[in-house]
């Protein structure tokens, strides 16, 4: 059943209306639009981190966007396998969504100009600390004594997102929906 909320797998094109209920009921915890991505590493072990939810491809769409820097690890597992699995855990609602599918990576050199026009819209929409974390130095070094390095300038949503900014797009295959309560 494509509506069943306890644990069964949700209809790919049905599942958008049950995750926007479950995001406005969870609107008051900024932690709610972190979920945990899993992809494949070279070894084909897995890895897994928090990325940040940064809503829908446009208003019809199911594709999930998040934004990454080029320099991560998860840009290279992505290239060679694009398959993901996102877990996504609402704790006011107390409900979890399994969210798999194929994971699109929008960079500068970007020939759709439509996914272009979405990653400057989601350069656009962050905060400026939040572009600015772009310009830091490349993501898993260590951290030195100079912080400095971490405190760029802020950057305005009037520049141009910089090179090493990257916008995902998750077009799910499969949901599952699970609750809690």
């Amino acid at each position: 059943d494509d509506d069943d909320d306890d644990g069964a797998a949700m209809a790919v094109n049905g599942w958008r209306d049950t995750i926007v209920k479950s995001l406005k009921r969870n609107s008051r915890l900024a932690y709610a639009r972190y979920a945990q991505l899993a992809t494949v590493r070279e070894d084909g072990k897995p890895a897994n981190r928090t990325i940040v939810y940064r809503g829908f491809l446009n208003d019809t769409s199911h594709k999930l966007t998040f934004v990454t820097d080029k320099r991560s690890k998860k840009i290279d597992e992505l290239n060679a396998n694009p398959f993901v699995e996102l877990c996504w855990y609402f704790p006011q609602t107390r409900e979890q969504y399994r969210i798999a599918g194929k994971m699109a990576v929008v960079k500068v050199d970007e020939q759709d100009q439509s996914m272009l026009k979405a990653r400057e819209r989601a350069w656009t929409r962050m905060s400026d600390s939040g572009r600015s974390q772009f310009a830091w130095p490349h993501p898993g070094q260590r951290r030195t004594s100079d912080d400095s390095l971490f405190n760029p300038e802020p950057l305005t949503n009037e520049q141009p997102p910089l090179d090493d900014f990257c916008l995902l797009v998750l077009d799910p295959e499969q949901v599952d929906h699970l609750n809690l309560k």
